[in-house]
């Protein structure tokens, strides 16, 4: 993270945890000839490499910057154009410069500014800029030096504050020298704090209490391996579950700056011990993270807290079928659609299909021979009205043939007559209700795409497939009528086959679920449908069918959803279908 002014910026740390007495500082200060690095240009550098407390050398030179210094500048740095008349070009100082801080942490006193001048000096000059991690001292000032003490954190204040040796004057080497004791008094403050490593003094801000940092220890002794951690408090009750690529790295950026989420700090003040699961693959990650927050519903997840939960559309089972919104799949007979991400999408779908298809909305069952009074709805002409015997079964079964035609099949005649219907409200100038019909339609076609690319998932007995791991190797899942059963990875360079068919012996045996549901939470089987799409995945065995009706939704969802979410005008997205 790289930032302006008075913002800390951070570069990467690959070995997190690093002790500050191991650490080299390369402290650096800059004089220029104005304030934009995109106009002026640098006049003279000064750094001190420092570790432990200990110097261990310095870098000073003017810089010729080819242009004459303002004035104004003169006076302030002392720095005359005749002064650095003969003094080396940037293209010779800087790179003297990058050697000299090869492999150090750079630190400024408002470090935007110095690397700002510095990085724009590398880019005019083709060089490729050092991913030198940077500290701001201003940063680290404003978050540990009050008004009480200092009136501002100008380097001046602040080295009169903490009794530095050099007076800071504007040149560049003295403001470099006067920066070092300013840091090394700001690492003591902190190191009481409880803050004594590299990755902790980069991230440090006083929004994150000491009583958190002392946390820090829960990561002790976790793996650095992709997998799934579980924060729990003294009873041993789950607060909060997560997945990362690397456990450990993940679960100590909890008690840093890094983590800024309020919950979280709340969460990292009750947990006592973090629990990790190692996971072969990112996949089963993923999957074993969803099956925990179902199992144990942490109080801190927020996303996802009740995975489980699900909701379908049933056309039902009897004389004169009609869609009703259910929550689970049972095995009688029914057709079903989704599952839906909430009651509200699946009350929308049913509305669309109401639109265009005349299935009776009335909730009691209806007998064939038993006659009750007609609804609004059949006065209208948007039922045949069944209840009266004015559609005999048969007649009404028509209707239903449509119906499932169109849900679990050929989805075009029904999109199509709601893109018409819609045409027709727009034509009236009716826009908002013809952008409720748009919403609606979005819901049904979603509703159906998902139910035609899980039902072939849920119904295949077992599907082996595999794709190259990041490391080397193959990443290699079994999945079972929906349900990840087990996944393994092959080293580099191995034969595959022996761990595919090791990892099939000890899968998990997975029952069917009640079709089209799967046996498996929904968004479990979802992100294994979108792994098993990612390109390069190789299908190793299949037992059962994969496949999407032609005309599905899937189609016309991918042409319908780009107009929504770009919230055309109704009239534009009816004269655009």
């Amino acid at each position: 993270m790289q930032t302006a002014g008075d913002q800390m910026v951070q570069g990467t740390f690959d070995d997190l945890g690093t002790a500050l007495a191991d650490v080299t500082f390369v402290v650096v200060d800059l004089e220029t000839t104005g304030g934009s690095p995109a106009d002026s240009a640098i006049t003279e550098i000064g750094a001190v490499k420092v570790r432990a407390g200990e110097v261990l050398g310095e870098f000073q030179t003017l810089v010729n910057p080819h242009l004459p210094i303002p004035p104004f500048i003169q006076s302030l740095t002392g720095i005359t154009t005749a002064m650095v008349a003969d003094a080396p070009r940037i293209e010779a100082a800087l790179p003297a410069f990058l050697e000299f801080a090869r492999g150090a942490v750079l630190v400024a006193h408002n470090a935007g500014f110095d690397i700002g001048f510095l990085k724009m000096a590398a880019r005019q000059q083709g060089i490729e800029w050092p991913r030198h991690a940077v500290l701001d001292t201003v940063h680290l000032a404003r978050q540990l030096v009050s008004r009480d003490e200092a009136r501002n954190h100008k380097l001046s204040t602040l080295a009169a504050l903490f009794g530095a040796t050099t007076t800071p004057d504007h040149r560049a080497l003295h403001d470099a020298q006067a920066t070092v004791d300013v840091l090394h008094a700001l690492i003591g403050r902190v190191g009481s704090l409880g803050v004594h490593t590299l990755e902790e003094l980069s991230s440090y801000t006083s929004r994150v209490s000491p009583a958190q940092r002392r946390k820090r220890w829960l990561a002790d002794g976790l793996p650095e391996l992709p997998g799934v951690y579980l924060f729990k408090d003294g009873d041993g009750r789950v607060l909060y579950v997560g997945t990362s690529i690397n456990i450990r790295t993940r679960v100590r950026s909890y008690f840093t700056a890094s983590e800024q989420r309020t919950r979280m700090a709340e969460m990292v003040r009750l947990a006592e011990s973090v629990t990790p699961v190692v996971c072969a693959t990112t996949l089963e990650a993923e999957v074993r993270e969803l099956r925990l927050i179902a199992e144990h519903k942490p109080r801190y997840n927020r996303r996802s807290k009740t995975p489980e939960r699900a909701t379908w559309v049933k056309l039902t089972v009897e004389a004169f079928p009609r869609l009703s919104i259910v929550r689970e799949v049972r095995g009688d007979g029914a057709r079903y659609i989704g599952p839906f991400g909430s009651r509200g999408s699946a009350e929308a779908a049913v509305a669309a299909v109401h639109e265009v298809i005349p299935l009776r909305q009335c909730v009691q069952r209806l007998s064939p021979t038993r006659r009750v009074g007609s609804c609004a709805l059949a006065d209208m002409g948007r039922c045949g009205a069944p209840c009266t015997g004015a559609q005999s079964v048969e007649e009404y079964a028509a209707v239903v043939q449509d119906a499932v035609h169109a849900l679990a099949g050929d989805s075009r005649d029904v999109v199509t007559a709601l893109r018409t219907r819609m045409g027709s409200l727009a034509d009236q100038e009716r826009f908002e209700d013809a952008g409720t019909l748009r919403d609606r339609m979005l819901a049904l076609v979603r509703g159906m795409a998902r139910a035609q690319r899980i039902a072939p998932l849920a119904a295949s007995r077992e599907i082996v497939a595999a794709r190259s791991a990041p490391a080397g190797g193959w990443e290699v899942i079994v999945v079972r009528h929906g349900r990840l059963a087990a996944s393994t990875v092959s080293p580099r360079g191995a034969d595959p086959m022996p761990y595919v068919d090791a990892v099939r012996t000890s899968a998990e045996v997975v029952l069917p679920a009640p079709w089209p549901s799967p046996a498996a939470i929904p968004e479990e089987t979802e992100k294994i449908l979108r792994w098993l799409e990612t390109p390069g995945v190789r299908i190793v065995d299949l037992d059962g069918e994969w496949t999407c009706p032609v005309g599905g939704a899937g189609g016309a969802r991918a042409e319908l959803e780009p107009q929504v979410v770009a919230r055309h005008a109704v009239a534009g997205f009816v004269a655009a279908s």
